[in-house]
């Protein structure tokens, strides 16, 4: 019984350490690496934004220098164009095909300007870009008249006065124009990649937020869990150290139980059949003398002497049948409970009613076993503790299941959990061990009533003989 106690605490360990055993490491493993996708994600997010942000910035900065540089060049060629004409006025040695050719020059240089500043302000504001060009055309096409047989001095300025400096005026205002509306690009675009940076503040903000929540709940997951764990391990620690307790003192009293039985064996032997042998030697011994002498004494001794060998007899039958009663095996279940009934009601004076439902004869030898040394056990404990005077034995038989009770009308129990000896002990790791269960109900001054539910086997009985007797 004390190993089938270590096995069902064995089988209890394992489920608490395979409970212990819950696969924490990977919820923990994934949320860690979770957390640090999103850290590493957050990065090449954040410096993706950033890389963009900044090339807008560049891209920005780079096309407002283009367009100031060019517009510069433009402002700086009609200067010079307008210095150019008033030289050639002053001057009356240089031949005008010099100027000419410088003149043309500066045109060469403002269309060639003209011509870059188009793809940077086409798509911004067309419409003052064609009227740029088509002012410094104007401007431009306005020096001809200068250099084709213009000879009176009074008329070439009256002609800057009129004609030039008006278009040079028109053109610088446009080029001002436009200069004033790269300058509201600009800060349009300020104002975008400040809304940008705003975006990438949000995002990593965001992105903190997350990272932080996310961290803080595998802290607090990974905290939690170890708090269970280490709850677990205690409560493991204090039922391994109470079922180390608890089969220590089983064991003992085990030991003491078997050393009682062997003296009880042993007194029943020495006292009982001791003295009946001592006194069938010496009724041989005067069977002897009164066939010696011929006395009629002779007959009654020798009758004397078969009423001893048949108490002697019926003293080991009943000492085997305590033991391992062979008409358990011989006649079946029913009847070996009937003789225990019977056994028990002669020699404590209380009735024992036994019913039995169903057909006993195929059941299994490990639940015939069974079944006979819970309702022996039962009795023993009603003998021993109840102060019954009715006891009720009822075995049902059902398809699947056998039912087995025994009722008594004692004094009962304040509770079962707190009983420290063998007997309920035994029944409960018998059934066990077949995988039955175990009901014990009862209460002071109301009886006591012992319920288990085997299951039955659908194999033939014939094959279910050939199990070892180790239940036995």
């Amino acid at each position: 019984m004390t190993d089938h106690h270590l096995a069902g605490v064995g089988a209890s360990a394992a489920l608490g350490a395979s409970r212990m055993r819950f696969r924490t490491w990977p919820v923990v493993a994934v949320a860690l690496l979770g957390l640090l996708g999103l850290i590493v994600a957050s990065i090449l997010a954040v410096q993706r934004k950033a890389d963009i942000a900044y090339a807008h910035l560049d891209n920005l900065n780079a096309r407002y220098r283009e367009v100031e540089t060019r517009l510069r060049r433009v402002r700086a060629d009609l200067h010079l164009s307008g210095i150019l004409a008033r030289d050639y006025l002053l001057d009356t040695t240089t031949p005008a095909a010099d100027y000419r050719s410088r003149l043309v020059a500066y045109r060469t240089e403002s269309d060639r300007m003209l011509s870059e500043l188009e793809p940077l302000l086409r798509h911004s504001d067309p419409t003052r870009f064609d009227k740029l060009r088509h002012e410094l055309n104007e401007y431009w096409r306005s020096y001809a008249p200068l250099f084709d047989g213009m000879t009176v001095v009074v008329d070439r300025y009256g002609f800057l006065r009129r004609e030039i400096v008006p278009r040079r005026d028109a053109v610088m205002n446009i080029s001002a124009e436009i200069e004033e509306l790269n300058n509201e690009n600009l800060h349009a675009q300020q104002q975008a990649a400040a809304e940008r940076q705003r975006e990438l503040h949000q995002y990593l903000t965001s992105t903190l937020a997350a990272s932080l929540a996310l961290g803080l709940a595998v802290a607090i997951i990974a905290v939690i869990r170890i708090r269970v764990l280490e709850g677990r391990s205690e409560q493991q620690h204090s039922r391994t150290q109470q079922a180390e307790q608890e089969l220590r003192r089983l064991s003992n009293q085990l030991v003491r139980t078997q050393e009682e039985e062997r003296k009880n064996l042993s007194r029943e032997l020495h006292d009982e059949l001791g003295q009946m042998l001592t006194a069938l030697r010496m009724e041989i011994g005067r069977a002897e003398r009164a066939q010696a002498i011929g006395s009629p004494a002779f007959s009654a001794t020798m009758n004397e002497s078969k009423s001893l060998v048949d108490r002697m007899m019926r003293m080991v039958r009943d000492l085997a049948m305590g033991l391992r009663p062979s008409m358990l095996d011989d006649l079946g279940l029913e009847p070996a409970l009937a003789w225990q009934a019977r056994e028990f009601s002669r020699r404590y004076n209380v009735p024992v009613d036994l019913a039995v439902d169903g057909d006993l004869e195929k059941l299994p030898d490990p639940q015939r076993t069974c079944v006979y040394r819970v309702v022996q056990e039962a009795l023993t404990n009603c003998a021993k503790h109840s102060a019954a005077t009715e006891i009720e034995v009822k075995v049902v038989r059902g398809r699947t299941l056998l039912d087995v009770s025994v009722r008594d009308n004692g004094v009962g129990m304040a509770s079962t959990t707190g009983h420290r000896g063998l007997g309920l002990t035994g029944i409960k790791e018998r059934v066990k061990d077949i995988n039955g269960s175990t009901s014990i109900q009862t209460k002071p001054g109301g009886g006591t009533v012992v319920h288990i539910t085997l299951p039955v086997p659908a194999a033939d009985s014939s094959k279910e003989n050939l199990v070892a007797n180790s239940a036995r």
